[in-house]
């Protein structure tokens, strides 16, 4: 059976899945807050970015993939209008239902699937806009998933890739410091669960960095790719054009 990696780990394929949804499944319910915490509110402004680079005009069709909690999705409806449509998707049923109340408390009811996005149960050509936000690192075949995102994508379609990257070389070891020593202490206090933010601090260092990542996109059916570094690399939002 191949094996992969979960964060420094290596694990079978099948196992690595079923590791990961366990990792949402434990921290859903406080998902949100320990974003706002563990960044000190800046994936708000990542996320923010992310938007105005998205472009969306009324009518246009979104797919949010691994789209937990919702916030992007809701940004989206606000951006496509009542004639456009955005598709809320993630693989880990606890982090869709959040996304789900959410967005239901909001009073905007979207088409939800679960689904992976590595087989995508969508047509050929069908999105303007595909946006995969803080979860790409989590897939075990990026590429698999990339292929996927362009096949569903129209010609001149984009993807927003937003993921944590390598930063800057003068804030690593301060940033080590951080992921390994405080975040899951953080996480610890606030979800009960170390385990799982160990992981997210292992599965960023284990992510392709930013020009890996462009390579990447570019084999998989994107014509265009570029890299916005956020918060001195912290976070890299990739935008890739399809062909």
């Amino acid at each position: 059976m191949a094996s992969t990696d979960f964060g420094f780990k290596t694990v079978d394929e099948q196992e690595k899945a079923r590791r990961v949804r366990g990792v949402f499944d434990s921290v859903a319910a406080k998902y949100d807050v320990m974003n706002d915490l563990m960044s000190l509110g800046l994936h708000r402004a990542w996320k923010a970015y992310t938007l105005l680079a998205a472009n969306l005009k009324p009518g246009d069709k979104v797919l949010d993939i691994a789209g937990g909690t919702g916030d992007m999705a809701l940004a989206f409806a606000g951006k496509v209008g009542p004639l456009g449509q955005v598709v809320h998707t993630d693989i880990n049923l606890a982090m869709l239902r959040q996304g789900r109340v959410r967005l239901l408390d909001k009073g905007i009811l979207l088409p939800t699937a679960v689904c992976d996005a590595e087989q995508l149960p969508f047509a050929d050509q069908y999105f303007d806009l595909v946006c995969v936000a803080f979860g790409l690192r989590n897939m075990t075949h990026k590429d698999r998933a990339l292929r996927e995102m362009a096949r569903v994508l129209k010609p001149g379609g984009k993807l927003l890739v937003l993921e944590f990257s390598k930063v800057a070389a003068p804030l690593s070891k301060a940033y080590d410091w951080y992921s390994f020593e405080v975040l899951p202490r953080l996480g610890k206090m606030v979800t009960g669960d170390d385990a799982s933010y160990r992981y997210l601090a292992e599965s960023i260092r284990m992510h392709p960095d930013q020009q890996s990542l462009k390579a990447l996109m570019q084999q998989s059916g994107f014509a265009h790719v570029d890299i916005h570094n956020l918060s001195l690399g912290m976070v890299a939002l990739h935008v890739g054009i399809r062909c």
